[in-house]
């Protein structure tokens, strides 16, 4: 993960390009179940998202939406800074690329055994590299840098 400074942007278009990296992270918390199970005390310190969390998953389809949302309203949408539009993108890229896991998932589904903790560290894997692209990306907008996440950067640069 890297990050590059970005000079010139203000603080409206930090916390839009910052808001977009909530819908991968949204859209994957459930792979962080087994986390959670183990570690406790990471489930207290997310807490606080878990309101706006529960908003987004109590309306029927609210990651279609959230999806097309940022991709119609802000990606293709020239009026906004390439900043916003590249941050977008590859939070956008980020939660299509949630696909596999839960292709996988779907695949392989262990009740016990070797096989189950296989899918723990999977599912722990996962969730570990969303909420690491999540933190690097919000924190990254929010000082003003362009997080450049790995293997979503290049397509979101290709897609801007």
């Amino acid at each position: 993960m890297q990050a590059g400074r970005n000079e010139g942007v203000n603080a409206a278009e930090r916390v839009i390009a910052a808001i977009g990296y909530f819908l991968p992270f949204f859209d994957g918390i459930q792979y962080g179940r087994y986390f959670f199970l183990q570690y406790p005390a990471a489930e207290r310190l997310l807490q606080p998202l878990f309101p706006l969390l529960q908003a987004y998953k109590s309306f029927p389809y609210s990651n279609f939406i959230a999806f097309f949302a940022l991709y119609l309203a802000i990606v293709r949408n020239p009026r906004f800074s390439r900043y916003v539009r590249f941050n977008t993108m590859q939070a956008v890229v980020l939660d299509v690329l949630l696909i596999f896991p839960s292709l996988v998932e779907r695949t392989f589904t262990p009740r016990g055994g070797i096989g189950f903790e296989l899918l723990v560290i999977f599912y722990n894997t996962i969730f570990l590299f969303l909420l690491a692209c999540f933190l690097f990306g919000v924190f990254s907008c929010l000082l003003g840098k362009t997080p450049r996440l790995p293997i979503v950067a290049d397509a979101a640069d290709v897609q801007v």
